[in-house]
């Protein structure tokens, strides 16, 4: 029987922070525990935001924590040939559609939804894309295409889930709201999530589905924010012919307000920690492991 092989894959966007350090924790423990391995994967597709400095600090806070990984890396960045041929099985699949809209013509064509009634909203609170794309004619296409309009590539949901009608996971950990055992996928509550971009031929749904499958990823380890995300990833891995690997969601680190940590709202980083004396240990009592 195969190892286990668990993974921690954060991306290089900023240094990594308490919620990080317990997710990372975890994998470790539980590959040292079961005799399995541990990966690390850097999630690099958006150029904009990811940097190298935060990468080079990712690699330097684990070891700190004495996490070690095996190697070579995996950099998401490196395999977009991997996700564009996912992304063309799926295409061919008719699944896949164009939609052009900007973020202010979908606020916009929100708006007006809104105003009707109330307009529905994914796991996370974002609305669902309110947009007409699917609609338009390959002609009209091919004309925005050629005219340079930037577009997001789309899952056509509805005839996703014609073709793969049941879906769930067994869930090893516990969902945000107490989810565990047996749990019945609903990726449609995303709506037509995207899965690419004219610019970038992967989406963080896309790219995780084609690397835990192609780095023989058996265990994901991972934060109960990712929870309904499950859904999505395991109607890619059934479209595409993929394993799937058992999950685990853990609790989530938590500031003073009850919030979860991010690099959005500054949450104070390992870094930091480490320069005002705290030590490995400290940190593993501080998002309560042994």
């Amino acid at each position: 029987m195969s190892a286990p092989v668990f993974r921690f894959a954060p991306s290089p966007n900023g240094y990594l922070h308490l919620g990080h350090a317990c997710s990372a924790l975890l994998n470790f423990d539980a590959a040292r525990r079961s005799g399995g391995r541990l990966l690390l994967r850097i999630e690099d597709i958006d150029p904009a935001r990811c940097r190298p400095e935060f990468e080079a600090a990712v690699y330097q806070d684990l070891a700190w924590l004495g996490i070690s990984w095996e190697t070579p890396v995996r950099r998401q960045s490196e395999h977009l040939s991997d996700y564009r041929a996912a992304l063309e099985e799926l295409t061919a699949m008719g699944l896949i559609y164009p939609a052009f809209e900007s973020r202010a013509e979908i606020a916009r064509l929100l708006a007006q939804r809104e105003a009707q009634a109330p307009w529905p909203r994914d796991p996370d609170g974002a609305p669902l894309y309110p947009g007409v794309a699917k609609s338009l004619s390959p002609d009209q296409r091919a004309y925005l295409r050629d005219s340079g309009v930037p577009y997001a590539l789309r899952l056509d949901m509805a005839a996703a889930r014609a073709l793969v009608p049941d879906l769930g996971w067994t869930e090893h950990g516990e969902g945000p709201d107490g989810e565990t055992g047996a749990v019945v996928a609903r990726p449609e509550a995303w709506g037509d999530v995207i899965v690419a971009r004219k610019e970038t031929p992967t989406s963080y749904h896309l790219s995780v589905a084609i690397d835990d499958a192609l780095q023989g990823v058996t265990e994901v380890v991972r934060g109960a924010d990712l929870f309904w995300s499950t859904s999505v990833h395991r109607l890619l891995q059934h479209l595409l012919g993929l394993p799937q690997p058992a999950y685990h969601h853990h609790r989530l680190v938590l500031d003073r307000e009850g919030r979860k940590l991010s690099k959005s709202t500054a949450a104070t980083a390992l870094r930091e920690l480490r320069a005002q004396g705290a030590t490995p240990a400290d940190i593993r009592r501080q998002v309560g492991l042994p």
